[in-house]
């Protein structure tokens, strides 16, 4: 694992879509659909660029520099993946089953899966008709175009965000308050998540190879967890792991899709 790794620091309609483009929306957000095999609520992002990185005083060297990023419209799972949606996978023998205890609670059924491997994670987006997000669609979808350090805003608060050394994980959607500038949820704390991109060095280039799904090497998470305190769920905070990587506890994913043509939600 790398020097971003977890392991090394403290424990509708297209038109509807595209309109809009640049801007950061306030209380008229982009409309959720029901998409993919498992049928669940998806957030449309806009077509056009943010500001990717961060130049803050808390930001780590690879947060850094901060570029334009011009990210194409495309739509992002509103809340993470759950045990109950993970279980269908592994029921319909497209998925393996986690490690982890909490998958066979059935009193956890809606909260975030964890313990999954990078692998598992692409494996289960694939089989709802989806793909995971670019560490640039993930960044976007999370802080806009304002370039807050947080999905709600610059400053942490408890009550958005299930982060801090709390004592796991929780429901998805338990924080409303911290939804992003789109509407998408717990895209701070809760479990980190995995991208499909390869941990490199900013400013992000797509064609440059990191979306290489077949190549090897760490691939990003974002987003911090319940067990980190606010630094790590700033929504430019970068880590890395393998891809047989396991988090204990806190580690999943959520699923995104492009809205090319033919791809309306």
């Amino acid at each position: 694992m790398g020097r971003g790794s977890r392991g090394l620091v403290p424990l509708l309609a297209l038109a509807i879509l595209v309109a809009g483009g640049q801007g950061t929306p306030g209380s008229d957000r982009p409309p959720a659909a029901r998409s993919g095999r498992d049928q669940v609520e998806m957030v449309a992002v806009p077509a056009g660029e943010f500001l990717m990185g961060s130049d803050d005083p808390e930001a780590d060297q690879d947060e850094r520099p901060v570029a334009r990023v011009f990210v194409e419209a495309f739509w992002i799972d509103k809340f993470e993946v759950t045990n109950a949606r993970y279980r269908r996978c592994v029921e319909a023998g497209a998925c393996s089953v986690p490690v982890g205890a909490a998958y066979h609670d059935l009193a956890r059924a809606d909260h975030p899966v964890a313990v999954v491997s990078w692998g598992q994670a692409v494996g289960f987006c694939r089989w709802a008709g989806k793909r995971l997000p670019t560490e640039a669609e993930w960044e976007k979808a999370a802080r806009g175009t304002d370039s807050r350090r947080y999905p709600w805003g610059d400053r942490f608060a408890a009550d958005r965000a299930n982060a801090g050394y709390t004592a796991g994980t929780v429901p998805v959607g338990s924080h409303p308050r911290g939804a992003s500038p789109y509407g998408v949820m717990d895209l701070a704390g809760n479990v980190w998540e995995w991208t499909s991109s390869l941990y490199r060095p900013y400013p992000y280039r797509a064609g440059d190879g990191r979306e290489d799904l077949d190549a090897p090497g760490a691939r990003v998470n974002r987003g911090g967890s319940w067990y980190y305190d606010p630094r790590y769920v700033r929504a430019t905070y970068r880590a890395n792991a393998g891809h047989l990587y396991r988090r204990i506890g806190d580690l999943g994913f959520r699923c995104a899709r492009s809205s090319g043509p033919g791809q309306t939600g």
